[in-house]
């Protein structure tokens, strides 16, 4: 019996503001506070509060047979928390049904695990704390930041005592083997691996409004049917996208609401079709081969590798610093330092500074907050002066009668005040 696995990424990153040069010393307080709230609230009534309407009303219609599962970055669930605890309340009323499953991942969004290991698992263990809190869940299937992945990942993460890892299917990966099963990452004992179909996922995702398209318009029943043919050669396939597919990235008047009402039932119109969550999965299949991903692999771009964050000398040169002081913010113990450091880990500030300009650029002009790439760059490296000086302050040994406490980069706290 084939199953239907759809995987929702949820995050927002806490974006810098225009931060020049002559705020180095003068202001410790790195995020765009008003554009933060302003996309939260934007998102929040165009996607979040009606998706998981719909997600809700969809698992009591067909009572427990549709299924699904988020990763919500601990950035994300922050942000939550600060401007709208009504959409993670309704995270936690999907919870509350049984059939969603929250998975692991870093929770800063980070690229920790390619610079930091020890920083890489610092991370996994506060976020999947964070998902305890709020969804009573201890997550058992892992995803990385992007779908970032590789043979050592998988290795790591089954060390950490992880049975599932998400990955991207990536042709020239996949040689003779299909996204449609479960591998085995190379060099793991147990822990399995589930791929991606990028083909069906990007029909929803990116194609579903594009009217060039000669699939356009598309149907929940012609969809359900491209599903229906992986039976007899295929157990899972697993449709992994972006949340903000709904209602953000394909507008309310594209039908992609309405398309989402009528999927399950078309889908499991086919006797043998079912839906299950990543740890379903991994329960219940076995791996039908090896999936070899001795390079580094991601979900982004077309080369699905890790040039949308290291690929030109500004990305690398930002991504080196910030890793460069680990051992320093974190042997200050100074919790406001080290959460400002995680939070100016987050991939989205070495995306904004992509400087690609052919089939990908539109998606990362998109994203970003910034007029150029280079704007990102120029306030993301004046923050991180501003922050390391103030991280080699902290370390001064202090008088003991007249010490003045060094101002610290405000952390979540105040940024709502």
């Amino acid at each position: 019996m084939p199953s239907v696995c759809f995987y929702f990424q949820v995050h927002q990153p806490f974006r810098i503001k225009h931060y020049s040069v002559f705020d180095i010393g003068k202001d410790h307080f790195y995020e765009d506070g008003e554009k933060n709230k302003w996309i939260m609230d934007k998102v929040s009534e165009k996607c979040y509060l009606p998706a998981n309407k719909k997600m809700l009303e969809l698992i009591k219609r067909h009572k427990g047979k549709f299924r699904i599962s988020y990763s919500l970055s601990g950035t994300v669930i922050e942000q939550m928390e600060l401007f709208r605890p009504d959409v993670l309340q309704s995270f936690v009323e999907l919870a509350k049904t049984g059939c969603v499953e929250f998975l692991s991942e870093t929770y800063f969004h980070s690229l920790s695990f390619l610079y930091n290991k020890e920083e890489f698992e610092r991370q996994v263990k506060e976020h999947d704390q964070k998902i305890e809190q709020y969804f009573k869940q201890k997550p058992t299937v892992f995803r990385n930041t992007e779908l970032i992945y590789n043979n050592e990942l998988a290795a790591y993460i089954e060390k950490l005592g992880y049975k599932g890892i998400l990955c991207e299917g990536v042709d020239r990966l996949l040689k003779e083997k299909h996204p449609n099963h479960l591998l085995k990452p190379t060099g793991t004992k147990s822990i399995k691996a589930l791929l991606k179909n990028y083909r069906l996922s990007d029909d929803i995702a990116f194609r579903f409004s594009d009217k060039n398209w000669s699939e356009w318009p598309l149907h929940a029943d012609t969809f359900a049917s491209w599903v229906h043919k992986v039976a007899g050669n295929g157990d899972v396939i697993n449709l992994f996208m972006d949340y903000e597919t709904f209602g953000e990235h394909q507008w309310e008047s594209t039908g992609i609401f309405d398309f989402m009402d009528h999927l399950p039932r078309e889908i499991l119109k086919h006797p043998d079709f079912g839906f299950m969550t990543p740890s379903q999965i991994v329960e219940t299949y076995t791996p039908r081969g090896v999936y070899d991903a001795h390079e580094f692999i991601s979900w982004a771009d077309s080369e699905r590798d890790l040039s949308a964050w290291l690929g030109n000398n500004m990305q690398q040169e930002a991504l080196t610093k910030i890793y460069s002081i680990s051992e320093r913010v974190l042997g200050s113990g100074n919790k406001d330092l080290i959460d400002v450091w995680g939070k100016l880990q987050t991939s989205d500030h070495f995306y904004y500074m992509s400087t690609k300009f052919w089939s990908d650029g539109d998606v990362h002009k998109y994203f970003s907050p910034y007029n150029s790439p280079y704007d990102a760059y120029i306030f993301y490296m004046n923050a991180f002066s501003d922050f390391e000086s103030t991280l080699s302050e902290e370390s001064k040994p202090k008088k003991k009668a007249a010490a003045k406490k060094p101002a610290v980069p405000r952390n979540k706290k105040h940024a709502a005040e």
